[in-house]
């Protein structure tokens, strides 16, 4: 479900939890044009029959597409009316907590922890976690700064 605010309301979503993104599939072929666009085309992540035998029992994302996905998956969250510009600012603190299988879904939930002046606009910081499904760890834990602009 998307929360939809103004840009005025921004001040306001300190200690929101904005719920949870739907369910988004990791398939191969992204897996594989991921590695395609980030040159790295290590086993685990491209190598289907090679990694059934590796540590993780199959292929796996790498862990920078899945944090790539964070902003797709945001912006499923919060949608702000009334700005001319949102900018992904960047992240304070990213951990790749568990590995992310090829096949499985993921989704992400996230909470605005501060709202800060800036110049012309709002910085949001915000925690968010993708978690894959049926996972008993989160896949990534990430403290993103999200700015809007007037």
């Amino acid at each position: 479900m998307t929360t939809t605010v103004s840009y005025t309301d921004l001040p306001g979503l300190v200690g929101t939890d904005l719920g949870y993104t739907d369910w988004f599939e990791i398939s191969q072929d992204r897996v594989n044009t991921f590695a395609d666009a980030a040159s790295d085309h290590q086993w685990i992540h491209t190598d289907p029959e090679r990694a059934k035998g590796g540590p993780f029992g199959a292929p796996i994302a790498h862990g920078f597409l899945t944090l790539s996905l964070l902003i797709p998956l945001w912006v499923e969250l919060l949608d702000v009316q009334g700005v001319s510009t949102k900018v992904n600012y960047g992240l304070d603190k990213v951990r790749f907590v568990s590995p992310v299988p090829v096949g499985s879904r993921i989704r992400m939930t996230a909470a605005v922890v501060e709202v800060t002046e800036v110049a012309g606009g709002y910085q949001l910081t915000v925690d968010a976690t993708i978690e894959t499904e049926g996972g008993t760890k989160p896949a990534v834990v990430a403290r993103s700064l999200q700015r809007f602009y007037l």
